[in-house]
């Protein structure tokens, strides 16, 4: 929606007022219904102060309290919607009997939404994008696949396998997590409580030190302190910075840009990362190429499941150079995304005339990269998590006995 400021004038008075409305023939229609008189000037301007307070605030709740769509309530509804489709009942029955059996509130509401949308002309796709926050980009890739090849059950039943493959690897790595993040949690409760209750006994004996305290027990009094007396603003500021960051990534581009160009190198996140939705892009791209759409179509739909910044703008170029004539395999070897090993199996499957099953090849590439990370992962964070626990308890230690080593050599010289 954009703003409006439409100038009236009526009985020899001039009035302004500011209007909200999609477009600007839209504004005149609202004016000439609300604003009696002779429309004088119309002009696009800024949003008022409060409608600018007020959208932030929404923007900022949503932020906050963002629902999620319970991923297995859309498995199963993704599930009954194809069963229905192939059964050859159309898909506006099948909405309507998903809504009505749906136990989620948040998809019984989409799925009622949707079916109003169907009734008024729109398609599936058209219907679904107002939610593509809730069920995904991928599920708009897989019905757009079915809306354009006219196999709707076969899009829906390959898309239900896509999200419980998704599901699957997302309960994978928490679970892989788990363990790593428990000891995380307990070190540094452990710690805390060492800060709370412990250095405090001992900071009284080293202020009686009158020579110069060692580092590491400078470090432990400066830790003390800041929780002493800062410690509930410590806690606000952190939470505060959490919930601006969420803020950050959900509204603006180009912070979530950055972040995305970022993530990709920090260990071990960026592979997870890297993989999945490489692994995501190509099974979509090769179901699209499979069912006959041509490349460039395929590819910017394949595109919709990436939501990696980065990632998107390297393989929107794919598109760009198959539209200027470049092959396929050259378009992918420009991204500097796939190794030398999979431009020689795209190149091969061009030639060959079997693209499809070479993409399929390249699609378990990535799956099984990424499945090794998350299968292993428990002894890619072993090391740091030792490192971690050694330098604290190395911290703690030192801080403590180094005084007291040092007062121990004065007693007995």
């Amino acid at each position: 929606m954009n703003y409006f400021e439409v100038t009236t004038l009526l009985k020899g008075k001039k009035e302004a007022k500011v209007l909200k409305a999609p477009n600007r023939k839209d504004a005149i229609s609202l004016a000439k219904m609300k604003m009696p008189g002779i429309i004088l000037s119309i002009k696009e301007t800024s949003a008022p102060a409060e409608d600018q307070i007020l959208e932030f605030k929404e923007k900022f709740l949503k932020t906050i309290v963002r629902k999620k769509t319970d991923i297995k309530a859309l498995i199963a509804a993704v599930r009954q919607l194809a069963v229905m489709t192939n059964a050859g009942i159309s898909i506006h029955d099948s909405i309507k009997e998903v809504e009505n059996s749906s136990v989620d509130a948040g998809l019984k509401k989409i799925f009622s939404s949707v079916n109003d949308d169907l009734n008024s002309g729109l398609s599936l796709t058209q219907a679904m994008m107002p939610y593509r926050n809730e069920v995904g980009d991928v599920s708009l890739a897989m019905i757009e696949l079915g809306e354009s090849t006219g196999n709707m059950a076969e899009s829906l039943e390959k898309l239900a396998e896509i999200l419980e493959e998704m599901e699957t690897n997302r309960q994978k790595f928490k679970k892989a997590m788990r363990y790593p993040l428990t000891v995380m949690v307990a070190i540094g409760i452990a710690f805390t409580i060492l800060m709370v209750y412990v250095v405090p006994k001992f900071k009284d004996i080293f202020s009686k030190f009158k020579s110069e305290l060692p580092l590491p027990t400078k470090i432990l009094l400066f830790m003390e302190n800041m929780i002493h007396h800062y410690g509930f603003y410590l806690l606000a500021a952190i939470i505060a910075t959490i919930v601006f960051f969420k803020y950050m990534l959900a509204n603006s581009e180009e912070f979530k840009k950055e972040f995305d160009k970022y993530i990709l190198k920090v260990y071990l996140i960026g592979k997870i990362t890297f993989y999945a939705t490489m692994a995501r892009f190509t099974l979509v791209f090769t179901e699209l190429i499979r069912s006959g759409i041509p490349i460039a179509d395929a590819l910017e739909t394949a595109l919709l499941t990436i939501d990696n910044i980065h990632l998107k703008e390297k393989l929107s170029s794919v598109n760009i150079s198959v539209q200027r004539g470049i092959s396929l395999t050259d378009a992918f070897k420009e991204t500097g995304l796939f190794e030398g090993m999979l431009i020689q199996m795209i190149k091969a499957g061009e030639q060959s005339g079997t693209l499809d099953k070479m993409l399929e090849k390249v699609t378990d590439y990535f799956k099984s990269r990424f499945n090794e990370i998350i299968d292993n992962i428990s002894s890619y964070v072993e090391p740091i998590l030792l490192a971690f626990i050694a330098g604290m308890v190395l911290l703690m230690a030192l801080g403590i006995f180094m005084p007291m080593w040092d007062l121990a050599k004065a007693v007995k010289n």
